[in-house]
């Protein structure tokens, strides 16, 4: 078994997925202390929902991700969470 396979009690499993989302109208506010706050949320939702965030990328007016989600978790369940608590954190700051 490679390292790249992940186990859960019965599956071993490796299922990596590209996300890619935008502000809404793809306004370009994903910059400075707003771009930090944004990925250091999406690090922490996804490491509290057991993901590992392989590659992240937040550009200005779009958010790139390559995430291993468990197949135990809907991949919809994470993307919800992921993107409601991370924009209600940021309206709170910013």
């Amino acid at each position: 078994m490679s390292s790249r396979f992940r186990k859960l009690s019965h599956t071993i499993w490796h299922c990596q997925y590209h996300i890619v989302w935008v502000p809404k109208y793809r306004y370009r506010v994903l910059h400075g202390a707003v771009k930090e706050a944004a990925e250091n949320g999406i690090m922490a939702i996804c490491g509290y929902a057991g993901c590992k965030v392989v590659e992240l990328n937040v550009q200005s007016d779009h958010v790139h991700m390559v995430v291993m989600i468990p197949p135990k978790l809907s991949i919809s369940d994470l993307l919800g969470r992921l993107k409601g608590q991370t924009s209600m954190k940021l309206f709170q700051q910013f």
